[in-house]
């Protein structure tokens, strides 16, 4: 169906359409409520863990592992932004048939992927641990933490991939549900494999890998059970090597990217592990506490992609140029507000986590260095949104890669080795956000000039 009678079927879902401010806020709520969900029973397991399991357990749930499961899933998480863009170009033109059809190739690949993914690091949690020179008195409860988590990898990315093709048709709302739900569930499973049953960290990561597991039947059953164009036809799976080439093309560029992130974090958190445990869990608690920041960050990122990705698809340029302005500015303004809140909720907080005062005292001291530059991210996040929502994943990525992950790289062969202290440890982040900001504002100047029209994806 096309033209007018298929502009009216999928109008409550259509972003190219409407005032841009309030289409891009409405939809942008629901992908940053579920986030800030996610980011809750993250600090769900902090607190149960060091309350009633200790400072040591803390360090073997947030200290390389999490570094590791950010990098890896991260990867294959932002692999499945490619399948995002591409459906919601195709939305964007009316192109139903091929809707349907990019449903069943990414929800395919993303089950071979997360089977892959389980068996890999079931074997190799451990040397991948020693490598990074975990804490000799965390390295045991960090493996059995890693084994669990990624024995529901299908489960983790089957709904990220099942969330990633609701919002691309413009439905934010129904991801939102099926999170809080999982994050519900989690809650509770704590509670009762950790302080009753007294699993300590093995309770926290099954908790995690059940609550996954909720999560992707609730999106599954709505693929399977709709009767919309996007609905999963189990009679009918298989690979389309066209589009996956597409989704490929996409996602492996913002994949990369995001390894790239991660690769960079777990050089860094070698310098934190070098620092001693107390380090350790200081900067594991600082990333569930500024988490918050870091999930809106990527809820925005995601709504500007896919905004962007529709309106691309429908030829509305005009609407694209406008988002770049509007959308920098709503983000720019969330992010001052809520650097504002977290510095002034940090110490009630950080006393609710946990009791020992020098890790409090440590924690303190990353947050004052990281929050006030949040300002920064907001350049990066913006306008990387924008080009892969355009289909440009390459370039963005390159600019990136030398931008964050090089030069934290050299700022760790050469600042941190100089002064191996945790404050020029924290003052790489902030820097190598400027290098980045302004590298790719010049590059999407230069895109904008030339009217995006070299990167499409539809055929």
């Amino acid at each position: 169906m096309k033209g007018a009678a298929a502009k009216k079927q999928l109008n409550n879902s259509d972003l190219t359409e409407g005032v841009i401010w309030k289409k891009l806020l409405l939809y942008f709520l629901p992908i940053a409520a579920g986030t800030l969900f996610q980011q809750l029973y993250n600090a769900v397991d902090a607190v149960i863990v060091s309350r009633f399991v200790g400072t040591q357990a803390l360090a073997a749930v947030g200290g390389s592992p999490a570094t590791l499961t950010q990098l890896i899933i991260g990867f294959f998480v932002a692999l499945s932004s490619g399948a995002s863009v591409v459906i919601a170009q195709y939305f964007g033109s009316r192109e139903q048939e091929k809707i349907s059809i990019a449903v069943r190739t990414s929800m395919i690949l993303c089950v071979l992927i997360g089977a892959a993914l389980t068996v890999i690091m079931f074997f190799c949690s451990n040397p991948i641990l020693l490598l990074l020179q975990t804490p000799a008195d965390t390295l045991t409860d960090a493996c059995i933490y890693m084994r669990i988590y990624f024995a529901g990898s299908i489960f983790l990315l089957g709904f990220n991939m099942g969330s990633g093709i609701l919002r691309a048709i413009g439905d934010s709302r129904r991801p939102f549900l099926y999170l809080v739900v999982s994050c519900l569930t989690n809650i509770v499973l704590d509670l009762l494999f950790v302080v009753g049953f007294h699993w300590g960290v093995a309770g926290v990561a099954w908790a995690t890998t059940i609550a996954q597991l909720v999560s992707f039947v609730l999106v599954l059953i709505k693929l399977l059970r709709t009767r919309e164009y996007y609905r999963l036809d189990l009679s009918s799976l298989k690979i389309n090597r066209i589009i996956l080439k597409k989704m490929l093309g996409i996602g492996i560029p913002s994949g990369l990217q995001s390894a790239m992130f991660g690769i960079s974090n777990i050089i860094l958190q070698v310098g934190v592990n070098s620092l001693g445990t107390v380090v350790v869990a200081s900067w594991s608690m600082s990333g569930k506490l500024d988490g918050v920041y870091w999930a809106v960050a990527t809820a925005f990122g995601t709504a500007i992609m896919n905004f962007v990705a529709q309106n691309y698809g429908a030829g509305r340029m005009d609407r694209i140029r406008a988002c770049a302005k509007t959308g920098f500015l709503l983000f720019l303004a969330g992010t001052v507000a809520i650097s504002l809140l977290l510095l002034g909720l940090a110490h009630p907080l950080l006393h609710l986590f946990t009791t020992d005062q020098s890790v409090i005292d440590t924690t303190w001291i990353i947050m004052v260095c990281f929050i006030p530059a949040y300002v920064l991210w907001t350049i990066v996040e913006t306008f990387s949104g924008i080009l892969r929502g355009v289909g440009d994943a390459v370039k963005p990525t390159i600019i990136t890669a030398l931008g964050v992950c090089a030069f934290r790289i050299l700022w760790m062969l050469t600042a941190f080795r100089i002064s191996p202290t945790l404050l020029m440890l924290c003052f790489c982040y902030p820097a190598s956000w400027i290098v980045t900001d302004i590298a790719l504002l010049i590059y999407y100047k230069k895109r904008s000039r030339e009217g995006f029209v070299q990167a499409s994806v539809i055929s």
